[in-house]
């Protein structure tokens, strides 16, 4: 599924649910993020529609949410 900010922008794609987190594929991620995923808490999910989940934040707020495995967030 595609994960989209509340503005209708395209944040990443759904790789699975682990626990309490959407993880997102890897396939978008460059440079120092190519080789592993990111997440999304799944309290920043406002809905699902269709095959599409969207974020309670814009996309440009939502990648500053995106953490690493550990929890940490993402270094952008």
């Amino acid at each position: 599924m595609e994960v989209i900010g509340a503005d209708g922008v395209h944040v990443g794609v759904v790789d699975r649910v682990e626990s309490d987190r959407i993880k997102l594929t890897r396939r978008e991620n460059t440079g120092a993020h190519a080789d592993h995923h990111h997440y999304i808490e799944n309290g920043f999910v406002a809905g699902v529609e269709g095959d599409k989940v969207r974020l309670s934040a814009n996309a440009d707020v939502a990648v500053t949410l995106e953490e690493e495995e550990c929890g940490r967030p993402v270094d952008l």
